[in-house]
């Protein structure tokens, strides 16, 4: 018995440092290459096909296929249209309720709108509801340069949205002119997208009314078209800094507190604008929002999107920047994520392979430049996910308080190693890399093992506090099953370290039971010596911990201020805590 468990526990442990590790390739290979769909390898295409498992575990869907980039050149080449919930035991018995070439064909028509052809597309399920991502509509410069180029290299304009007629006249006042036929055209291709995708709610986090390049209107947005062909919509202004803000970000050693954008500058002229009717009940002064920092901005408008998206039961939601790579993927990624911390979407999924999915899908195959970014020090992708220790409160749950009494969960105890090694609580300044990093309260050697370095406090859960994580599923697609964690008799994760120990890990006869748990319940904890760690906590401080490790194992930081030598001893322990080591750490 002894043996097998003992087994079992080494299996586990090598499934999650093969996850973890799956984690660095993928960082590894998104930092060297951005993704196109007509240019693949091997590496691409595993990637392609271990997306497309994760959603099928969860999801019955269709797929818009674009093969060679022929709807967009930096959309995934198999694009996941999430149909229902369905376990994969459930799928063959099921049929599609989708009309497939239908939507193929609405997409063809509308990619015209948009920027760079990246037209509306569904990414979420949540409650029957789609949450999309696109980029901005087009403006009469890049829209009538594109219809040209297509009408030369295509023999035409079929599937465009634009007639023969429309081919771009020399003489700019004509182009201008027969700008509102083509422009009803187009548009109203994307408007029929977004009422069959049932989307009421945009969300344009564009920062100007029109992105203006050398003089000329490049892209336009849904709150300025002139003939208000989107009247029907409820439009949302929510203007957040572009990714060239991150960079400040990363020279004030990722430290977001304090760090503030400056909103008089010339191009920027896009006022906050929400209407009151989503914003009444949220209790934030919205007039204030030019006072905010990154995090507490973050922090509000993820808010808003969480309310819109709960605020009736059958209106979808549009959330754009301008060419929808970089700030579109930070909030898309962040609402996945914390929908699944919920438990609301991904009920399967573990830490590790929620982390894969957004990374893959969300900002890597959706055609986020993360090479460019690294190159600049824009580092928006590495905030997203260390931002996680920003949203773990109850107060940026989905879940609705009187949902939460008809719960399926129930509890079970913990171990206080379960604990501990889950337990991570801010403490940080405004001013240090420290600040940034999560920070734990040590109640005692004892109870609480941690690793110091001059105020930068670590603990990692590792692949111990990962083996407690095993998915499951039960009659309902919110349950999530976990096991009772006995952890391994390994040596310490870092010098010095003291493991806890606990009369109730030698329980090990039920240590292959399954407990189903409240995804909005604390955990029990043992002797009261520990405060619980609700399970939304829980989970968003796992995956911010594998994705820090991995990501400090492959492209690392670059620190301006503290010593450097220090902070790689530091993450290259960190990595090694979780089965990474560290390679490229800050410089």
């Amino acid at each position: 018995m002894a043996s097998s468990l003992f087994s079992d526990r080494l299996t586990s442990s090598s499934i999650t440092r093969k996850k973890n590790e799956e984690i660095a390739e993928l960082i590894d290979c998104f930092s060297k290459i951005q993704y196109r769909a007509k240019e693949t390898n091997s590496k691409v295409e595993h990637i392609e096909n271990r997306y497309l498992e994760l959603f099928g575990k969860d999801y019955k869907y269709s797929i818009i296929h674009n093969a060679n980039g022929e709807v967009c050149g930096h959309y995934p080449r198999k694009i996941v249209f999430l149909e229902y919930e369905s376990s994969e035991h459930d799928k063959g018995r099921f049929e599609s309720t989708v009309q497939v070439t239908k939507l193929q064909d609405l997409v063809n028509r509308s990619k015209m709108a948009r920027c760079r052809g990246r037209f509306v597309c569904p990414v979420i399920l949540y409650n029957g509801k789609h949450i999309c991502r696109s980029s901005t509509l087009a403006g009469w410069g890049e829209l009538y340069g594109r219809t040209g180029y297509n009408y030369i290299f295509s023999g035409g304009l079929e599937g465009t949205g634009a007639v023969s007629d429309d081919v771009p006249d020399e003489d700019e006042n004509a182009v201008r002119n027969g700008d509102s036929q083509l422009f009803d055209k187009v548009r109203g291709h994307d408007i029929k997208l977004l009422r069959y995708l049932s989307v009421r709610y945009i969300c344009d986090l564009m920062v100007e009314n029109k992105k203006v390049k050398f003089g000329l209107n490049v892209t336009s947005s849904e709150k300025v078209d002139k003939a208000q062909r989107y009247a029907d919509f409820t439009l949302l202004s929510i203007p957040y800094p572009g990714c060239e803000f991150f960079k400040d970000y990363k020279d004030r050693d990722y430290t977001a507190e304090g760090l503030v954008f400056n909103w008089n500058q010339d191009f920027v002229d896009a006022p906050l604008t929400i209407p009151e009717s989503l914003s009444k009940n949220l209790n934030i002064n919205w007039r204030e929002y030019q006072s905010w920092d990154l995090v507490k901005q973050t922090q509000n408008y993820l808010k808003l999107l969480i309310h819109i998206i709960n605020i009736d039961d059958e209106s979808g939601l549009l959330v754009h920047c301008i060419s929808g790579w970089d700030r579109t993927p930070l909030f898309v990624s962040l609402l996945r994520l914390s929908l699944w911390a919920d438990g609301m979407i991904h009920a399967t999924l573990e830490p590790a392979e929620i982390l894969y999915l957004t990374i893959a899908y969300d900002w890597f195959l959706f055609g986020h430049m993360l090479p460019d970014r690294l190159s600049k020090g824009e580092e928006i992708f590495f905030f997203c996910f260390n931002f996680l220790k920003h949203i773990t409160s109850e107060k940026f749950s989905a879940v609705k308080k009187q949902r939460r009494k008809n719960s399926h969960f129930k509890d079970t105890d913990f171990t206080v190693e379960d604990i501990c090694q889950l337990k991570w609580k801010d403490r940080g300044s405004a001013t240090s890399l420290s600040s940034d990093f999560s920070q734990i309260q040590e109640d005692s050697p004892a109870a609480m093992g941690s690793f110091n370095y001059e105020g930068v406090d670590l603990i990692s859960a590792g692949p111990q506090a990962q083996a407690a994580w095993r998915k499951g599923r039960t009659s309902s697609p919110q349950n999530v099953l976990w096991s009772k964690h006995h952890p391994l008799e390994d040596k310490p994760l870092y010098p010095g370290v003291v493991e806890a120990k606990s009369s109730s890990s030698s329980s090990s006869n039920q240590s292959e039971n399954n407990f189903v748990r409240p995804g909005n319940n604390p955990l029990p904890v043992p002797g009261g010596r520990c405060p619980p760690v609700p399970e939304r906590q829980a989970r968003l401080e796992m995956v911010r911990e594998v994705f820090l490790s991995a990501y400090s194992a492959t492209v690392g930081l670059k620190s301006s201020a503290s010593p450097s030598g220090a902070i790689t001893g530091l993450l290259e322990q960190f990595a090694r805590g979780v089965g990474l080591r560290g390679t490229n750490m800050i410089v």
